[in-house]
Parts: structure tokens; sequence; C-alpha cells
């Protein structure tokens, strides 16, 4: 089938993809039946311009893989951030629905306000600290309000060798330096990309066979941790000598508040789609024999 305005012809089983330069959407594209969209052929700030892709295209779901993810930024620029994480995420949900296509959509920790030690369910009550968790709930709640078959999948701490994110902060730190001031009172699961990109296709394709499955789940690495004890797994395993000092996140001020509980609830991912939590330590060693950085 020839798609308007696409010169190529777009196979049958494609699932089609949203963002291909960000970490997740890179692994995305080194999957099987994916059709993956740059921001030149769909920008998330046109979400007018994305639902028209989506109903153009024949395929047979849709992962959105693509955000405003500059936490610090949107607290001056919420309005934008609310464009490409609710509004952008709403018009494809919508042209999904109409298509009769599963929607999934990555979501994030900081829907919730990062209270008590215990990981939070998909169930449990939303509580965003600031306006990147504000407009990332705001999509959650036009996914489901769309009325089509979904999966928001909630995620955090994501690494891979791709982009910016704190495994390559730190080996870019301990390039010159030997001593480090780390936050050792939020605590989360690491996740690498190449884990939560599997577990999108996988889904998308279960729900595509069983679309009772639709609804909210939560995927993050294990164990939990804090910044501090990842920071000291990332120079014991790439032999950098590096001594790491446990800090509050008071003593690390932000412009958005950081949830000091990112823990997530994944028992619902494993039970309904079969998806274990990845072995972050596992990963890492990955990545960094990917970066060229193991002894």
């Amino acid at each position: 089938m020839w798609v308007s305005g696409w010169a190529r012809r777009v196979d049958r089983v494609t699932i089609l993809v949203f963002g291909n330069t960000g970490q997740v959407g890179i692994e995305l594209t080194k999957l099987e039946g994916v059709r993956s969209l740059s921001r030149a052929e769909a920008d998330l700030s046109n979400p007018d311009a994305c639902a028209k892709i989506i109903r153009e295209t024949e395929c047979v779901a849709v992962i959105n893989a693509a955000a405003y993810t500059a936490v610090d930024n949107a607290e001056e620029d919420e309005a934008a951030a609310r464009v490409i994480n609710a509004d952008a995420p709403a018009a494809m949900a919508r042209a999904a629905a109409d298509k009769s296509v599963p929607f999934v959509h990555i979501s994030t920790d900081y829907v919730f306000d990062g209270a008590g030690e215990t990981p939070f369910a998909p169930s449990d009550p939303t509580g965003p600290l600031g306006a990147y968790g504000r407009t990332k709930l705001a999509g959650e709640d036009a996914v489901r309000e769309a009325g089509g078959v979904y999966a928001i999948l909630r995620t955090s701490w994501v690494f891979s060798r791709h982009g910016n994110n704190f495994v390559k902060t730190m080996l870019r730190l301990a390039e010159s330096r030997d001593h480090l001031t780390i936050v050792a009172d939020q605590h989360g699961g690491p996740t690498p990309a190449s884990a939560i990109a599997a577990a999108c296709h996988s889904i998308a394709h279960q729900l595509i066979e069983a679309p009772e499955k639709a609804g909210i789940t939560h995927f993050s690495g294990a164990p939990d941790t804090t910044w501090a004890d990842f920071a000291r797994a990332i120079f014991e395993e790439n032999g950098k000598p590096v001594t790491v000092e446990d800090i509050p996140t008071s003593a690390y001020p932000t412009p958005a508040a950081r949830p000091l509980n990112s823990r997530l609830n994944c028992n619902s991912t494993r039970i309904t789609f079969g998806l274990e939590r990845p072995d972050w330590h596992a990963a890492l060693r990955n990545v960094l024999t990917q970066l060229g950085e193991t002894p």
C-alpha cells in the first residue's frame, strides 16, 4: 500500500513508532516490524499532523516513545511541555482508536509525589510535584479517555549508550574528578532503554491479540537502589577510582522537585504481559561494553 505523502511502501505488519532519536526510540528502531518516525517526519509540537500520519498509515499498532523530557526546563515552559506530553498523545490516541489499533504510550514515575517507601502500584493515587509530571499525567488521562485499546507504561531512571543519561554523566565526570557527591535519598529502579523498547514491542503485539489486557502498567529495573549506589556500581564496573559521597536531595537543589520514592510495583506487568523486571546490573555491563568503558 502506498501512503499519501510518503515515498515508500508500508508493510501491513508495521508498528508505527513516534520518536526515533530518544533512548527508547533508538532501541525500538532495532526491532522487527517497526516503522520509526523522526522529528522531521512527525513533530509532536503539531499534534494534528501526528494524528494524520496515523490515519494515513497502514499499521497494526502505534507506540509513542517521544516526549518533552527536560524536567527542569518544563518549569519555565509548561505550555510547550503540555503540547508534546499531553496534546500530542491525545490526538494520536484518538487516531489510533479510530483505526482500531492499540496505542502504547510511555510515561513516568514523576506522576507520583514520591512519598513513603512502598513501591507505587498502577492504581495508586497520583500527585506530580512539578510541570513535567503534570503534563505527563495529563497525557495519560487523554490516552485513557480516547476510547481505544491502550497501554500506558510508566518507567523510571532510563539509561543506555545513547543520548543524555546518568550513566554517561558519571563517566564524563569521572574523566576529571576522583570524588563526587551524589544524592542518596532518592530511590528507584534504573531501567535499560533496550528493555523498555522490548517491553513496548511485546505489549503492542499482545494487545492486538488480547485487547482486554489494556490499561496502565509499570516497568522498571531491579533491584531498586539510590543514585549514589547506582554511581558506585558504574565506577566499580568500569574500574574508575572515583569515591562517592552521599548527600541529601536538599543539598542539590534543582528547579523541578524530584520524587524521593520512584519505586514502581511491576507485579501487574509480570502477571498480565509476562514481562519480568530487567536486571540493571547486567544491562549496565552491556552498556559500558558498548561504550568501550569496561576494563
